[in-house]
């Protein structure tokens, strides 16, 4: 399985060449500059490689939600590049991407993402990992969403890892779950002890690992196209609790 993956929706510039269970990975923090490197990296993974765009399996992209400009760029160049070379696409959600990261610092496979989306809210998703065959799977828990910290769906029951830009912007988030967070990767929580709050941020390494386990949910190229959140509306209530 040849994967090539490009992610663009923050702060972080990145993209992965994943060959079965090998992966190289080039990452560069260059706000705004994402659309002149690009395809400067996925270049120069393939030359490293030896490998020309036919060589490949899918193009795999961060679909958002995120940066506006950024989403867009992920999904144009997903489609440019994988038109040009005839294989299939793969959108992976960043905020998969992002429990993808929690759970490969921590070992902990319930996280409670919540991504910075600015105006006082935050991309909200809570996911399940477990490891596969196949690769690493993240099975969504309730709904992606953007919403007011203060209203995300309550977490049920300790045992939940926070990750991503969202904890930190809104201290709020916290107090609002704390009681669910868990303290330690292997612990149960105890009194005194701080919540496990991991602030990673969507990557191109954990988007090919995740593509690599839904490669048979691949799409023509003219079907990579960008997720926003803020265009969508919410289908569930915001006071469901999400079950441990």
């Amino acid at each position: 399985m040849k994967i090539l993956a490009l992610e663009t929706s923050g702060d972080c510039c990145s993209a992965a060449l994943l060959i079965d269970h090998r992966l190289e990975h080039l990452c560069e923090t260059a706000p705004r500059r994402h659309a002149d490197l690009i395809l400067g990296m996925l270049e120069a993974l393939l030359q490293a490689a030896g490998l020309q765009l036919s060589d490949l399996d899918a193009i795999a992209y961060g679909r958002g939600p995120g940066s506006f400009t950024g989403v867009r760029i992920a999904a144009a160049v997903a489609q440019g590049v994988a038109f040009g070379a005839e294989r299939p696409v793969i959108g992976i959600s960043t905020l998969a991407a992002v429990a993808r990261a929690a759970f490969r610092q921590t070992g902990q496979p319930q996280i409670a993402c919540a991504l910075d989306a600015r105006m006082g809210e935050v991309y909200w998703a809570c996911y399940q990992l477990t490891q596969t065959s196949a690769g690493d799977q993240a099975l969504l828990r309730d709904q992606e969403q953007v919403i007011p910290p203060e209203q995300t769906p309550l977490l049920e029951r300790a045992g939940w890892c926070a990750a991503g830009s969202g904890w930190r912007a809104y201290p709020e988030l916290i107090d609002r779950h704390r009681a669910a967070l868990q303290t330690d990767a292997k612990a149960a929580p105890t009194p005194g002890q701080r919540p496990l709050i991991i602030d990673c941020r969507p990557e191109a390494q954990d988007i090919a690992w995740l593509a690599r386990a839904a490669s048979d949910q691949s799409l023509r190229p003219d079907q990579a196209l960008p997720v926003y959140l803020r265009n969508q509306v919410a289908e569930v209530s915001r006071k469901t609790p999400v079950s441990a």
